[in-house]
């Protein structure tokens, strides 16, 4: 086997750090022999039959073209939890997980409903289905393959989400009010494009990551519109956000008659997350 791992660090050098490949190494030999990494290595198993080594040349070629190791592996994990990932869908990071930890950590009881706006692979949405006690949650998204995608991992973590595709940007009929409404919605402005990653840029779904240079709030303008409607008084709308947008969406909050704004950071202290309360009808008056 070594000379196997030896083979993926050559032709992995140069593209990703030392520490990287030392991962990479271990997630691609357990998925291609289908045994724990310490299985193999243990037993030492040394030689990969031909549909084995396919497999790894397969995945090599794609990590080296610059593929994200998340799509080609087809999961990755998200608080806690495993999640299918396809290029339909947006790779879940870190600062969400932190905004699901924001929410999580705020609800104090009681049967609350939880609406997940642009649920992209159904990460948020699972995730506080499993963690509130009593949550009930729907999820919309425009993208029927990534409903198909979000359903799935709602299946494997045996959360109990209800998934909708639904184009918020056509008129949307209430049915239910809800407590708590979260999205994470597309805010990389078309000019940003030039800051990102090429592994981001070509492999990840643009329509989930980019709005345009002059309409940069146009996901959260709409959605607060909704969550006017959809809220009851006194729920709560938790956005992720652009680092760079964070005054402009809480002015938009501001605005709208909301309250009990804050901004929050991430653990690299970018601000990236905001949460604001619906007003009562008794405030307003």
């Amino acid at each position: 086997m070594q000379q196997h791992i030896q083979h993926i660090r050559r032709e992995l050098n140069g593209l990703y750090t030392p520490s990287e490949i030392t991962v990479l190494t271990r997630l691609i030999l357990e998925e291609v022999c289908g045994l724990p990494y310490v299985v193999i290595t243990d037993n030492k198993i040394n030689h990969l039959s031909r549909s084995q080594a396919e497999k790894l040349d397969d995945i090599l070629i794609r990590l080296k073209k610059g593929e994200p190791y998340q799509y080609v592996f087809g999961e990755t994990e998200f608080y806690g939890k495993m999640f299918k990932v396809t290029g339909n869908v947006l790779i879940p990071r870190p600062e969400t997980e932190e905004l699901v930890e924001w929410i999580v950590s705020e609800q104090h009881g009681g049967s609350l409903l939880f609406l997940d706006i642009g649920t992209g692979s159904g990460c948020i949405a699972v995730a506080l289905a499993t963690e509130v006690e009593h949550a009930q949650v729907d999820a919309w998204d425009i993208s029927e393959e990534a409903l198909v995608v979000a359903a799935e991992n709602a299946s494997r973590n045996k959360a109990a989400v209800h998934f909708s595709r639904v184009d918020i940007f056509q008129p949307v009929t209430p049915l239910k009010k809800y407590d708590v409404i979260v999205s994470n919605p597309p805010y990389v402005t078309e000019s940003e494009k030039k800051e990102m990653d090429r592994n981001v840029l070509d492999f990840e779904p643009h329509e989930a990551l980019f709005v345009p240079d002059d309409r940069p709030l146009l996901f959260y303008e709409r959605i607060v519109a909704l969550a006017e409607e959809l809220l009851h008084d006194g729920g709560r709308l938790y956005f992720e956000i652009n680092r760079n947008m964070s005054e402009q969406v809480a002015a938009l909050l501001r605005d709208a008659g909301f309250r009990t704004i804050e901004i929050k950071s991430d653990i690299s202290g970018n601000p990236r997350m905001i949460r604001a309360q619906k007003s009562t009808a008794h405030e307003e008056a």
